[in-house]
């Protein structure tokens, strides 16, 4: 079985253009969709959407993941979960229309300051519940991401929050790069949870002189994606390796793509290495 290869190609470009040009540069047939010309590409008009379709389309590229923001980082649990019901709403047919199967989502990060711990995962457990109950009434998977909110914080959590959504249309998201914020052996969550993943995001992460920075995959401190991707290979795994860098650009902190030459060039070595490791 092989891998797909796909990434969040608003890393290398701002035009989805730009988005569609370094991805057929890589010999892949599909992006993560997230930034499109300045905006969400889960927040698209109707008109907007079936422009970017279009495109895509006519380029041969299709859409691996959607990339949204329900429940993300930017959405702690303070925020208004009507936001992200229709956020899953809208994008439920797009997803059905363009044969894509994830979307991601996070778990919503505690308040600041904090609402105590049985409050804040009551809350979460209610919300993703009903996000999944809506998703798999839509035919897709909600794929949370080891990111921001108590999913998290590490495989206990994570392990947790599944058990009490107990929804088949409820998954996970792994990403090699991302440290569990309760601290912590990001092999170890890996290992815990690798029943339940689905989908994969690969940064890459090292430290030079006592700070940490990304890097790219092969230049990990721990070789998280390379023993990832072992593991994978050993289970079977044929889905997706999503690439999201992190070096020219990180969407969620604000830093877009300024340079689109060395944003791109940057993206399309990281896609090489990653189909070299994966070889």
């Amino acid at each position: 079985m092989a891998f797909r290869f796909t990434g969040f190609a608003d890393e290398a470009g701002k035009t989805l253009d730009e988005q569609i040009a370094v991805t057929r540069e890589l010999g892949w047939n599909a992006i993560e969709v997230r930034q499109c010309g300045g905006k969400h590409f889960c927040d698209l008009t109707d008109p907007e959407f079936e422009s970017a379709w279009e495109k895509l389309q006519k380029a041969g590229v299709g859409i691996a993941s959607f990339g949204s923001q329900i429940a993300n980082w930017a959405r702690p649990i303070r925020t208004d979960f009507q936001i992200d019901v229709l956020e899953l709403q809208r994008n439920i047919p797009r997803m059905l229309r363009t044969g894509t199967r994830f979307i991601r989502c996070m778990s919503y990060p505690n308040d600041k300051p904090p609402r105590p711990v049985g409050e804040w995962k009551k809350e979460v457990f209610r919300r993703m519940k009903e996000l999944a109950r809506i998703a798999s009434g839509g035919g897709v998977i909600l794929a949370h991401e080891n990111c921001n909110g108590y999913g998290g914080e590490g495989p206990g959590q994570c392990l947790e929050l599944l058990e009490a959504v107990e929804n088949t249309a409820f998954r996970l998201i792994f990403d090699t790069g991302n440290k569990p914020h309760g601290g912590g052996s990001l092999w170890d969550f890996y290992q815990k949870v690798r029943d339940h993943v689905v989908h994969i995001h690969v940064k890459a992460t090292r430290t030079v002189d006592g700070k940490e920075q990304t890097c790219y995959p092969d230049e990990d401190g721990e070789s998280v994606p390379a023993r990832v991707f072992d593991d994978l290979k050993g289970r079977g795994y044929d889905g997706w390796i999503s690439i999201e860098p992190h070096l020219s650009a990180q969407i969620h902190a604000g830093k877009q793509v300024d340079n689109v030459r060395a944003a791109a060039a940057i993206y399309i070595e990281y896609g090489r290495r990653i189909m070299r490791m994966a070889r």
